[in-house]
């Protein structure tokens, strides 16, 4: 069973940095294609970054590149997404995703909240 578990959330300040983690479990994980999502209040589903399986391909959205990092250690099965210069606009329950992020289903995790105000 595919079981992925975000962590790492919290309040940050506006410019401020937050490093998000997902545990992954239930899968090869060193060779699957993994993303993160977020859902902001009030809206629907947004692909934030994806990377491949050897971690040397990364992908962003236009909203968080430059500013939000990807990585992954593939020995201890965790994903990891650093969250710099954040603004107010990032606030939102971010998810990762076991392969590309689909934004027309449910994710299969709780989530992380991440809070972005002074």
């Amino acid at each position: 069973e595919v079981q992925l578990v975000e962590s790492g959330g919290g309040l940050a300040q506006p410019g401020g940095s937050l490093r998000l983690s997902c545990a992954a479990s239930g899968f090869n994980f060193s060779s699957a294609y993994m993303s993160w999502g977020r859902q902001a209040p009030g809206k629907g589903l947004e692909w934030v970054s994806s990377i491949n399986s050897d971690g040397d391909s990364t992908y962003y959205a236009g909203s968080v590149k430059g500013r939000f990092t990807i990585s992954r250690d593939n020995a201890n099965n965790i994903m990891y997404l650093q969250l710099n210069s954040l603004k107010d606009e990032d606030t939102a329950t971010y998810y990762c995703a076991k392969g590309t992020f689909n934004v027309r289903s449910r994710p299969l995790g709780q989530g992380t909240q991440v809070t972005v105000s002074s």
